[in-house]
């Protein structure tokens, strides 16, 4: 068994040319670490289904547009919404705001669908 900072693992772990004993993580490595993942947890994540419908409507998001997503629903949190419609240029996303996630996309002008349940508010992404 290896120790690494005090506790023995099952496993030896690659740490290049040095020994397993001098291995240490600092605290700053934690920290950025924490901060990066943090970070990635805040960020607007995509359903399977959303995915499936922006690559069958032709829906592409650039950068810009992912950021406008992302503003809107922390607009959306800071007003305590749970499920929001996010309009943005022509097209219509579901997103469930504690869970940071897009359900659906939907292009308006092209869609049949005119009526959105199951929402509690609606935010323009700007």
């Amino acid at each position: 068994m290896a120790e690494i900072n005090g506790v023995k693992v099952p496993f030896i772990p690659i740490v290049g040319n040095e020994s397993v004993q001098n291995h240490r993580v600092d605290n700053r490595s934690i920290s950025t670490f924490d901060a990066i993942f943090k970070e990635e947890l805040e960020k607007v994540k995509f359903s399977s289904h959303a995915l499936k419908r922006l690559e069958s409507r032709n829906i592409q998001l650039s950068d810009d547009d992912l950021i406008k997503i992302q503003n809107a629903v922390e607009k959306a949190e800071a007003k305590g919404a749970k499920d929001s419609l996010v309009m943005m240029d022509k097209t219509a996303f579901i997103i469930n705001i504690p869970n940071k996630t897009v359900v659906t996309a939907i292009e308006v002008a092209d869609s049949t669908e005119n009526v959105f349940t199951n929402i509690d508010s609606v935010v323009f992404a700007t």
